[in-house]
């Protein structure tokens, strides 16, 4: 029986992206930073275990807990919305730490035992953003962007030991956090400054917009299902049918 560790499944695109392994069959491993019982379907299939991607002691405790697994899946990650110039470097620091860092950092742990067996699969999930340029993002793009670039170098790194690497590229997600995020940790709207007040009004307009092409969080399940088990699937797989429209006319 498979068995996958997946990242930030506390809500959106790794909760439902859990569900789907576990409807499916697999064994679940299933991390988030505060651990919750009830997110999930008990299953004995399923272990749901704390994990702060930006702390090493928390990656060994999840990843020895773990035990063996044939995939990760790399989803945990914050958003940001602001100018650049009123974004701190604290947060870029916290941003890349979590989305960029993280990422890199839970390769590191899990790749050698894909080495020592010969087989695995590593799943990152980035986002659209990397393919399409849009204001008030350039943090949270970077880090993703970063990501992207990784996982394309590793992707040549890790078919010579038997391992596949994919990138998973979500598009606008209503049903995900990223915009409450992003005003969370802005503390408010007029945080943003005033000269950028119509393109933060346009950016979280573009959030709210339910008539525009989206992402669904099972899109993003369905894409990280193939890339897990589809020895034939592409380096890079748009998620969603905004992302596949960006995807085709690019």
């Amino acid at each position: 029986m498979a068995t996958v560790l997946i990242t930030g499944c506390s809500s959106g695109f790794g909760l439902e992206t859990a569900r789907l392994f576990l409807d499916r069959g697999w064994t679940v491993v299933a991390t988030m930073r505060t651990p919750r019982e009830d997110l999930l379907p008990a299953s004995d299939r399923l272990r749901i275990l704390p994990l702060d991607v930006t702390d090493a002691d928390s990656i060994a405790r999840a990843v020895e807990a773990a035990g063996p697994i044939d995939v990760l899946v790399n989803n945990a990650g914050i958003g940001w919305l602001n100018a650049a110039e009123a974004t701190p470097i604290g947060m870029v620091r916290d941003i890349f730490e979590t989305n960029t860092l993280g990422t890199i950092a839970m390769v590191h742990a899990v790749l050698p035992q894909f080495r020592a067996r010969g087989a695995g699969v590593i799943v990152n999930v980035t986002s659209t953003v990397t393919m399409a340029t849009f204001p008030l993002l350039s943090a949270y793009t970077a880090s993703k962007v970063a990501v992207n670039a990784f996982s394309e170098a590793l992707a040549l790194e890790t078919a010579q030991i038997g391992v596949r690497t994919h990138i998973v590229l979500p598009g606008r997600a209503p049903d995900t956090r990223f915009a409450d995020n992003a005003r969370g940790h802005t503390g408010a709207d007029t945080a943003i400054p005033e000269a950028y007040a119509p393109l933060a009004t346009q950016m979280f307009a573009m959030f709210a917009d339910a008539d525009a092409p989206v992402t669904r969080a099972d899109d993003v399940a369905e894409a990280v299902w193939r890339a897990a088990t589809d020895p034939a699937a592409p380096l890079r797989l748009p998620a969603g049918a905004d992302a596949l429209a960006l995807a085709a006319a690019a």
